[in-house]
């Protein structure tokens, strides 16, 4: 028997195994890759720019601590790298969450993402790696049909 033909075949293996395919990219599609790309990565960076914060934004001293000694960066004082690392994981997140400026919210992520990488926790290039993969997919497909970017019509 000729296994090419009959996997081919109505009856065969990789007939089923295309058409379960199509239906699972029919019913999932890029709007719920997106939404859950957008709201994975939105947790991590939220939840990060929380334990700097106690209140609303007043950021705690044991993050300015932290920015001198263990995220010391190089030309940007502790201070203001202090404000702009919680700002931005407050910020942005947020706008992922709702799909709003996603492509420009991803970038900037992305760009944290590498700042980390390269000066502050370099061996934890896995981690920063996944990160960088569903940046990377927001900022190259948009926020998905689940957006206010699709809503207001933004690229």
């Amino acid at each position: 028997m000729d296994i090419s033909h009959a996997s081919s075949s109505p009856h065969g293996l990789r007939f089923y195994w295309n058409r379960l395919a199509e239906q699972l990219q029919r019913l999932l599609g890029d709007s719920v890759l997106c939404l859950v790309a957008r709201l994975g990565i939105a947790s991590i960076f939220f939840l990060s720019g929380r334990t700097k914060v106690e209140g609303l934004l007043s950021i705690t001293p044991g993050t300015y601590e932290l920015f001198q000694s263990e995220y010391a960066l190089p030309l940007v004082s502790p201070w203001l790298a202090a404000h702009l690392a919680t700002y931005a994981e407050h910020l942005f997140p947020l706008l992922l969450v709702l799909g709003l400026f996603t492509r420009l919210s991803a970038l900037a992520l992305l760009g944290m993402t590498l700042v980390i990488e390269i000066f502050v926790y370099p061996d934890a290039w896995p981690t920063h790696l996944s990160w960088a993969g569903l940046l990377l997919l927001l900022i190259a497909r948009g926020g998905g049909a689940l957006s206010l970017d699709r809503v207001l019509r933004l690229r």
